[in-house]
């Protein structure tokens, strides 16, 4: 572990004098050119060195890596890089690389150069030396070699017809590597003003993609799988990037430092200086400040939470830093991470200078590192010289406050004398580790490699990186198992193993009481080997499987191999099993079981007689797991249970070369009875109806087919309807009718725009911000009421001449919120470069055309989510954790509406939404129908809404009457709960089953997350510390865990409102606007990507994102249940006996009367 400490102003005099001479933008670079022996990559846009042998191994991630690749788009590949096309925009990459400033660059026709050499020369050895010792100055690091890569000037790609903006910047940078013989740095430099663009357009229309800062492991690659290499993202949208040049963690400006390899197989970053320092001496007297990385290096972590100076200005360089180091911050939901000293001021920071202020605090540089590393056993005090404490400590005591992540998001923890169990909650089926959903469809994805002799044949087949994939229903206990590319020498002889398959049936079987499958006692995570002895000849097959529990996908993995010799059947054989049974035997962490299977082939006809014969083999299998030694109850199961398996179906189709194999199970005593149930085509997919109509079921298995709007057919076949060419004067005068699948399209010419009435075309009228910015412009700018006079204020317009939502001043980049009015929204002002999460009331102008009917389309069984985007409400089906993105429709059309919060009540399967254009609150049925608006007097801007489906209730926040409110769900009796104390409220969240109430307020000046019962008592602040725009809010009842976003900290966030800790979920996230949950995954909306982001909370990793065909941003999301989650309170049964308003609280529930009640009997009471 590094001590932390600033960087002394003596190692940077030294190394003043040793840059002296250079030019004043290069200052930070060490020298470079081909005056100085460097190789010249050749010019192109997606060019890539030759290997450059190191005589130095370089450690990368406890690696050694003895070559490199430079390539023109900014990175240092450890391996021979791919494509651009293949990496460009994701992160990590396969191949490995260090990345400065990972973009599309070009540096054909002399767009710059990249300029790279190894050498180990003293002075440039001294100088990286210099750089790295005056930021880790208790190491004894003494390079022997550096690789330095310069790229200067280099432009951006520029496809033909792209931005002209972009056609003239250009980019300098350079990455150092200094290796001793037992650890390797890397220095990032970036000069002042040397970054001119920040992002780069994407060849694959996929718009602008930020560049990319960052460390990335190389995969590696096994037998059955690649396994993805650990990674650290420094930078990944332009706001960050372009801060590269003008902050540091090394306390000087554009001076990035890392060691990258040694004992330890993570990246460390140098720890910031409390002041940054530069080398010019006019900049002396102005001391700049940089938060530290808020990363997340295991339990070795040590974080720079506040600065604060404890002297004053006379005393010297001297500060009093306080660190407060988290145990176990990346893993564990509990964690506790408070913070030891107060936010210091803007003016702490800056001391006594006259310094613009601003609300918001110095950018905060996020890095994030994938796997977490296990925990370590930490107690230190220490002091260094220059007077710097820092205190933390760890305990990796095996129990459930610190070793709660090893259990599934989906289970229970419970501590024992000697350690500590999972279980699985009610509902979900595992063994506490992985946890699935009862009844839900499971997948299994793997490899299969072999090397198999068939018959008397004495040369093997052999075959690898086969695939296999397994579908499971698991209510039924049925397994389908495919194998591909078997060659036909084989597949025919394999077709009586069918449990090759078979383990995949046995874990998921239906249970029986008191019995459990597979994955009830092994969560998916063992070892399998099996001896297979065909009787008769004695042939003998060893087939070997792992099983690696639950991917990041959700899906099981499995590995197998096969190796052995099988009897030949002949091509074009059939092969019948009839029903078997199983015994399996557990004893500590084992299972075995042994059969004798009999199985029939029934050879191709010759001269119209087929032959058959029965063969039998011997089936001995030994299953190696582990499980939790502590609890007795996990062996309450029967030692000895029978798997029951029948319906057995196996198939090899030559022309696919694909072996297939079906089966049911069931675990238990007897054999399972039970039949498919009969379900109505509309439900099930199998319908035959055109892809542009609508299934509408009948009773039984009847349906029909209806063509959808603008199509017209007989359901079967639906083709689109021209309507421009049926009615050419269909958009008036002075208008343009397009024609588009499904509708149509009326566009004004220019100069014109659609009057009242939505089709006639008038002469565009100015709008009151067009006539201010007008005049702003003529008259030289004017002054906004409470800006700063440093400069002119001109108002900005949409193309519709509404005033943007986010207005910015041009001279001193403060940004705030306005009204539709123009007027400044109070609690909303940030600093320069920071935007915040201004919402438009101007809906977007209706399309001319045939008006959308606002029914809502009835949705398909199962869970779904449900998002806003800004006239329509979409949704995506969920099959287990996965987004089913091909099954994602729009759900609900209100064209002339800005929908911004979304809750669904899941006993009535209606959704309700938020409008701030109307404003309104309304809802619809998801069985089809037409919205009815419940609520539309006496509202701003109303933005969060939740439900509490067990009293019958909804909440909403509103943002400009700063208050939150309660009603009915049909819009009456409504209440304030809360009218003081909030100033930007807008996410809200309700845990009906414990009576709370959950919402954020990014009020910029004090943001905080706060909490109350439900009728609005025991109101007190939850989160206050550590939060920039606290946007989205989940609650998920399931695990009790209290989750946001925030588009000022760039994090996602989860606690246990009943406890301290709070956990970092991903980091550096764009602009994140909403979040929901659903089993393991969290999915938030995200305003820069226009997507639906996955995160999957139990290993911080993003697993997923799902970008509607029509991009535009996103607001609220949440999760339409198949099922109400259990649970009650005392307002479910009989309004809780309550005249009016039954609101929940912990334990209870309080009767209250609506406001402005006159004339009505209402009592209240507790």
């Amino acid at each position: 572990m590094h001590a932390v400490s600033g960087c002394p102003r003596w190692a940077l005099l030294a190394l003043a004098l040793r840059l002296a001479l250079a030019a004043p933008a290069e200052r930070l670079l060490l020298p470079h050119g081909v005056e100085r022996g460097d190789a010249v990559l050749d010019p192109g846009d997606d060019a890539r060195s030759a290997a450059l042998g190191l005589r130095t191994v370089l450690r990368f991630y406890g690696a050694a890596v003895r070559s490199l690749y430079v390539a023109t788009n900014g990175i240092i590949a450890v391996n021979e890089p791919s494509n651009e096309e293949e990496y460009l925009g994701r992160f990590p990459v396969s191949f490995g690389a260090i990345a400065p400033f990972m973009a599309d660059l070009d540096t054909t026709d002399g767009r710059g150069n990249v300029y790279y050499r190894e050498d180990s020369s003293p002075d440039v050895l001294q100088l990286a030396s210099d750089y790295i010792k005056r930021c880790f100055p208790e190491t004894t690091f003494d390079p022997s070699s550096v690789v330095i890569v310069t790229w200067k000037l280099v432009a951006p790609y520029q496809a033909p017809g792209g931005d002209v903006t972009l056609k003239e910047k250009r980019n300098t940078f350079q990455a150092v590597l200094a290796s001793s013989d037992s650890s390797s740095y890397a220095i990032f430099l970036y000069p002042e003003d040397s970054l001119q663009f920040y992002s780069t357009y994407s060849k694959n229309d996929d718009g602008r993609i930020p560049a990319m800062v960052g460390f990335s492991q190389a995969s590696t690659n096994y037998y059955f799988w690649e396994k993805p290499g650990s990674y650290n993202v420094i930078a990944n949208d332009e706001d960050t990037i372009r801060n590269l040049q003008k902050s540091s963690n090394a306390g000087r400006q554009g001076v990035w430092v890392f060691e990258i390899g040694s004992s330890s197989e993570s990246v460390v970053p140098a720890k910031i200086s409390s002041v940054l320092e530069s080398l010019e001496s006019s900049e002396q007297d102005q001391e700049m400040t940089s938060k530290a990385f808020m990363s997340d290096y295991g339990s070795t972590e040590i974080r720079l939470e506040h600065v604060t100076s404890a002297m004053d200005s006379t005393e010297g360089d001297q500060h009093h830093i306080t660190y407060s180091v988290p145990h176990l911050a990346a893993e564990d939901f509990m964690t506790s991470y408070q913070d030891v000293t107060e936010i210091p001021s803007t003016e702490s920071f800056y001391g006594q200078q006259d310094f613009p202020t601003a609300k918001a605090p110095p950018r905060q540089f996020q890095v994030q590192q994938f796997p977490p590393q296990q925990p370590q056993v930490i107690d230190v005090e220490e002091f260094d010289e220059t007077g710097i404490v820092f205190r933390y400590h760890t305990d990796v005591q095996q129990t459930c406050a610190n070793s709660r992540h090893q259990c599934s998001v989906h289970a229970i923890c419970k501590d024992y004398s000697n350690g500590f169990c999972c279980s699985c909650i009610a509902g979900y089926k595992g063994n506490g580790r992985q946890c699935v959903a009862e009844g839900s469809p499971q997948r299994v994805n793997g490899k299969v490699k072999g090397r198999i002799f068939v018959g008397n044949n004495p040369v093997p087949v052999i075959f690898e990186n086969t695939d296999l994939h397994s579908y499971v229903v698991m209510n039924q206990g049925r397994a389908y198992t495919a194998i591909s590319t078997i060659p036909e020498t084989l597949g025919y002889s394999l077709l009586p193993l069918a449990s090759i398959g078979g383990i995949i049936g046995w874990m998921f079987a239906v249970e029986q009481e008191g019995y459990k499958n597979g994955f009830s006692v092994t969560g998916g995570e063992f070892t399998r080997q099996t001896e297979v002895t065909f009787l008769g000849n004695n042939e003998k097959l060893v087939i070997k499987q792992k099983f690696s529990g639950i991917d990041e996908h959700g899906h099981l993995t499995i590995s197998t191999e096969m190796e052995g010799r099988i009897p030949e059947i002949l091509s074009g054989s059939s092969v019948h099993i009839e029903p078997y049974t199983e015994l399996y035997h557990t004893s500590s962490s084992v299972i075995t079981s042994s059969s004798t299977r009999e199985y029939t082939v029934t050879e191709p006809e010759k001269d119209g007689i087929a032959s058959s014969y029965t063969a039998a083999y011997q089936w001995r299998q030994t299953i190696s797991f582990d499980e939790c030694i502590h609890d007795d109850s996990h062996h309450a199961a029967s030692a000895t249970q029978q798997l029951s398996v029948d319906s057995i179906f196996v198939l090899y189709n030559k022309d696919e070369q694909i072996l297939r194999y079906a089966m049911s199970n069931s675990i238990g005593p007897i054999s399972d009875g039970s039949a498919d149930i009969n379900r109505n085509p509309c439900y099930t997919g199998t319908h035959n109806c055109d892809t542009n109509a609508i299934c509408r079921p009948g009773t039984g298995n009847r349906f029909f087919c209806e063509c959808s709007v603008g199509f017209r057919g007989d359901g079967r076949v639906c083709y689109d309807v021209d309507e421009c060419s049926e009615q050419p004067a269909l958009c008036g005068s002075n208008a343009v009718c397009s024609n588009q699948r499904g509708t149509y399209r009326c566009e004004c010419v220019d100069g014109y725009q659609f009057a009242a009435d939505g089709r006639t075309c008038v002469e565009v009228e100015k709008t009151k911000c067009q006539h201010e910015q007008e005049r702003a412009l003529g008259s030289g700018g004017t002054f906004f009421p409470r800006e700063m006079r440093v400069g002119q204020f001109i108002p900005q317009c949409d193309e519709h001449g509404n005033y943007l939502p986010t207005q910015c001043h041009s001279s001193t980049g403060y940004c705030w919120c306005v009204d539709r009015d123009g007027n400044e929204i109070d609690g909303t002002r940030s600093g320069p470069g920071v935007q915040p999460p201004c919402l438009s009331t101007a809906a977007p102008p209706v399309v001319i055309g045939p008006s959308v009917r606002p029914d809502t389309i009835p949705l398909p069984p199962g869970t779904h989510l449900l998002f806003a985007q800004s006239g329509k409400i979409e949704h995506v089906p969920l099959e287990g954790n996965n987004m089913k993105k091909n099954g994602a429709k729009a759900l609900l059309h209100i064209p002339d509406k800005v929908i911004i919060g979304i809750a669904y009540d899941c006993m009535d399967k209606m959704v309700y939404w938020t409008d701030i254009s109307g404003p309104s609150i309304s809802r619809a049925s998801l069985h089809g129908g037409e919205p009815t608006t419940i609520i539309k007097t006496d509202l701003g801007s109303p933005e969060g809404i939740a439900l509490d489906h067990l009293g019958r209730n909804i909440f909403w926040t509103d943002s400009q009457l700063d208050r939150i409110e309660v009603a009915k769900l049909d819009g009456r009796q409504r209440r304030v709960l809360f009218d003081t104390g909030l100033v930007n409220p807008r996410a809200i969240v309700a845990d009906p089953v414990r009576g709370n109430l959950y919402w954020t307020d990014w009020n910029r000046e004090a943001p905080k997350i706060e909490t109350s019962y439900m009728d609005g008592t025991n109101r007190r602040i939850l989160v206050k510390d550590d939060l920039g725009l606290p946007n989205g809010l989940t609650f998920d009842i399931y695990s009790s865990m209290l989750c946001w976003v925030d588009a000022g900290t760039k994090r996602l966030e989860c606690m246990n409102p009943n406890q301290l800790g709070r956990r970092k979920i991903v980091e550096g996230i764009q602009y994140p606007f909403s979040v929901t949950s659903y089993g393991k995954n969290l999915y938030y909306t995200d305003w820069r990507r226009d997507a639906v982001v996955a995160v999957d909370r139990s290993i911080s990793i993003e697993n997923d994102n799902f970008q509607p065909h029509k991009r535009s941003r996103l607001y609220g999301i949440t999760t339409a249940f198949a099922q109400c989650p259990g649970g009650h309170n005392y307002c479910m049964v009989n309004n809780g006996g309550c005249t009016h308003l039954c609101l929940a609280t912990p334990g209870g529930r309080s009767c209250r009367c609506p406001d402005n009640v006159v004339g009505v009997d209402c009592i209240e009471r507790n």
